[in-house]
């Protein structure tokens, strides 16, 4: 019997190749940096929310626009209850927790409603999110993004001026399948990658042992395969997932906080990149 290979269709090629969009940057923001994982359950929407908190002790006016359709956590992580207000039945105004600039499908729906839409839907939504909220005077502009390679994802490197992507996961392989997946993604849509993170990397016992539940090094490896940097490791930390529950972000109500130091440093070096490009560009 012949041997045969099944390979994409010559359309599927046409439809998952790199092609040129016009890409508008999110309106009253100066950076936009996502917050992505591909794959689920890896604390990333954790991470986002303390990332942020460390932007803003920095001084610097900064918003979350949580782009998780189906699976929004800024409501609980933040302790919002309020719906966002209009004035002229057209623009949202974003609304202010601990000094961030929050958005949420979340704060639109109830808590248990689920969102059981197709595509073009999430789609929608999140334009309307990137177009019609009125983020005020934002250096930085911190974006949950849900986990996979979806419409989301291909939403915003295709139509959104993204200025990187931080990637966030655990060292346990079957998470970093996905992580090189989203890697190979962000580069053939050309979104530069600012680094990976090692979250969960370890548990501490009072006693200083550390015990790798997820494994060890795996992020660390990834980043050296795919030439992109490595941002640090998070271990795990019973603080961290609290204050989380609790709608309080670590950074915010322990800045000297272990942890919170992590966060506060990942966000110096950001932030630090960021303004030694745009000194570069002035020079230009």
């Amino acid at each position: 019997m012949d041997k045969k290979t099944v390979n994409l269709s010559s359309g599927i090629k046409e439809n998952t190749a790199t092609k040129g969009f016009k890409k508008n940057p999110i309106n009253g923001t100066k950076f936009t940096i996502a917050i992505s994982s591909a794959k689920g359950g890896v604390g990333k929407s954790t991470f986002a929310i303390n990332f942020a908190a460390a932007l803003k002790s920095l001084n610097l006016k900064v918003g979350i626009l949580d782009a998780d359709i189906y699976g929004p956590s800024l409501p609980k992580m933040m302790n919002i209850n309020e719906k966002p207000k209009s004035e002229d039945g057209k623009g949202l105004k974003p609304i202010n927790q601990y000094g961030i600039q929050c958005m949420s499908i979340g704060f639109l729906v109830d808590e248990e409603t689920p969102m059981i839409w197709r595509g073009p839907m999430v789609t929608s939504a999140i334009k309307t999110f990137t177009q019609k909220v009125l983020w005020k005077n934002l250096d930085f502009i911190i974006v949950d993004m849900p986990p996979g390679t979806g419409d989301t994802q291909l939403t915003f490197a295709q139509e959104i001026k993204l200025d990187g992507v931080i990637i966030v996961s655990t060292p346990q392989e079957i998470a970093l399948l996905d992580v090189k997946r989203g890697i190979k993604m962000f580069d053939k849509l050309q979104v530069p990658i600012l680094g990976l993170v090692d979250n969960m990397s370890f548990f501490e016992d009072k006693d200083g042992k550390h015990y790798n539940i997820f494994g060890e090094g795996g992020v660390e490896k990834t980043a050296e395969k795919y030439k992109k940097k490595f941002l640090g490791k998070i271990p795990i930390n019973i603080d961290l997932r609290i204050s989380a529950d609790s709608g309080k972000p670590l950074v915010q109500i322990k800045p000297d906080h272990v942890i919170s130091k992590i966060f506060l440093d990942m966000a110096k070096k950001i932030n630090v990149s960021f303004v030694q490009d745009d000194k570069i560009k002035e020079k230009i």
